[in-house]
């Protein structure tokens, strides 16, 4: 029996894989651009200690931007950008997941429990090492960085961009080896399969609950736009714990395996 909505939901046999993707891509891309400095003002704000340099979001975002520029906010951002492959692998596996449950179960809350936490699990086995890369990034301040590794410059003169990502490469590889670059992968799995795995029928539930309290002739376009927030909101809200640990596992010295406590003595400084 089909769910009865007033929201009309596009399965993946309806999209026009050829836009999909491209569009996909090119819109992505936008707001990576527009968000990205959050993003670097989150990482900071996870690892550091306490407010050992920063108050808050906001007097993050005046002192970065006062020390290093408007660069400062965008640094891994260029290695960051290859997680557009994950990206499309995610809606991919998502979508193709859906259909498959659908076979079984047509519930729309269902498909996208299922759905959303099988790409989450794809997309984060191919982001975790671009994560660890641009994080470390990140945390190039001027003059030192709050993680691990310190980018090496040779006769004084800073590096350029991919100069300063080998140099991350190295370290990290000289350091930990291989699984270096997967350091943080049970914790990113733990946070974002349930982040990806919650988003998705609280975004339809949203939209729905919406569609039923407004008139008819409100356009779903504004619902969609309005709910795919609430349910961002709701699942980062969630998750976010287990973020700050998933930051701090692939930034800090510590890897969590080397510990005696594990997670545990990880998360108790949280």
């Amino acid at each position: 029996m089909e769910d009865k909505r007033n929201i009309p939901i596009i399965e993946w046999e309806h999209l026009d894989k050829r836009k999909f993707y491209v569009f996909g891509i090119c819109m992505t891309m936008m707001i990576r651009v527009s968000v990205y400095p959050f993003t670097l003002i989150r990482t900071r704000l996870q690892v550091q200690k306490g407010k050992s340099l920063y108050n808050g979001t906001f007097d993050a975002f005046v002192k970065i931007l006062r020390t290093e520029g408007a660069a400062g906010l965008y640094r891994g951002f260029l290695v960051n950008t290859f997680t557009l492959i994950s990206g499309q692998c995610y809606v991919t596996t998502y979508e193709l997941t859906r259909k498959y449950v659908s076979r079984y179960n047509n519930n729309n809350a269902v498909k996208s429990l299922v759905a959303g936490g099988s790409a989450s699990l794809v997309a984060q086995s191919i982001t975790v090492p671009i994560d660890v890369i641009s994080q470390h990034l990140m945390m190039q301040r001027k003059g030192e960085s709050m993680g691990r590794f310190k980018v090496q410059s040779q006769d004084g003169k800073r590096l350029l961009v991919f100069g300063q990502t080998k140099d991350i490469i190295v370290q990290i590889f000289k350091a930990d080896g291989f699984r270096g670059f997967y350091r943080g992968y049970v914790a990113s799995l733990l946070t974002y399969i349930p982040n990806s795995a919650v988003w998705w029928p609280f975004y339809h539930f949203y939209a729905e609950q919406l569609s039923s309290l407004t008139p008819k002739d409100c356009p779903h376009l504004l619902l969609q736009a309005i709910s795919g927030p609430l349910a961002a909101a709701t699942a980062s809200t969630l998750t976010n714990p287990m973020d700050v640990v998933r930051a701090r596992v692939q930034v800090r010295a510590q890897p969590a395996w080397h510990s005696r406590e594990g997670f545990s003595s990880l998360i108790s400084v949280v």
